[in-house]
């Protein structure tokens, strides 16, 4: 007889209630994709595993499988990464828009169980970990998680090389709906002209080379985040509500 019961690693990406003393809990899994999954009584001040189920946490948990809802069973802490991030707003901004943008990502993808489940997962909770030890600024790491989870989909941005007809960079103008950089002939209205030390940042930041992206300025930073928002923005198809924080922060 087959068991129904599975383990995994995951990140919390959300939690809402349901009932008097349950709770949904919204997971990215490494090998499963998304998960909703009920965790009952976790709201009861006697409930085992409650504080473990908290956002932005990486756990080892063990779920029944249901037919609409799945059942935590088990979950041990791997990281408790909300911990420290809940405590900065700025940080908490951020990691919600991460965790926003993995819950639609992952849930846009039917096959992201057996295809792309392990990176999103390791790219957000490589993301989430630098967040919570402030490795760099909460800004920076939000927009490089927003460029490479993109690019996992299939939308990576062109940062350097012309997106349109390949023509070596670098270029000074960047088009949304094109796929990024674009020459003075494949330009067309809609592309916005960037500075270079902007694109650059761009690049750095979906490379992941933080060296360069640590040492830019606060100019290159707001011009490349309004970039990266209107880039997200257009390929989720609608606009993050965590990111409007993000921005008023």
């Amino acid at each position: 007889m087959t068991t129904r019961l599975y383990r995994d690693e995951a990140v919390v990406l959300r939690t809402y209630k349901l009932g008097e003393a349950d709770r949904i809990i919204v997971m990215l899994t490494r090998h499963h994709g998304q998960v909703r999954a009920v965790a009952k009584g976790v709201r009861r001040t006697s409930s085992r595993f409650g504080a473990r189920l908290e956002p932005f946490s990486m756990i080892d948990v063990q779920l029944h499988a249901g037919r609409s809802l799945d059942v935590v069973t088990q979950a041990e802490i791997i990281d408790p990464f909300g911990r420290s991030i809940c405590a900065d707003y700025a940080m908490f901004t951020c990691a919600s828009t991460m965790a926003e943008t993995a819950e639609r990502l992952s849930a846009d993808n039917g096959d992201l169980g057996t295809e792309t489940s392990p990176q999103q997962y390791l790219l957000l909770a490589g993301a989430l970990a630098a967040m919570a030890h402030r490795r760099h600024a909460p800004g920076l790491i939000l927009d490089s998680y927003l460029l490479r989870s993109l690019a996992l989909g299939g939308w990576a941005p062109s940062c350097y090389d012309c997106a349109l007809c390949g023509a070596r960079g670098p270029h000074g103008a960047f088009h949304i709906q094109a796929g990024g950089a674009v020459c003075e002939t494949c330009r067309s209205a809609g592309a916005v002209v960037v500075a270079p030390a902007a694109m650059a940042l761009l690049g750095a930041l979906l490379s992941g080379d933080w060296p360069l992206a640590d040492a830019s300025g606060q100019r290159e930073r707001a011009e490349a985040s309004g970039l990266v928002s209107a880039y997200t923005t257009w390929h989720l198809e609608r606009r993050l509500r965590s990111l409007a924080l993000v921005e008023r922060a």
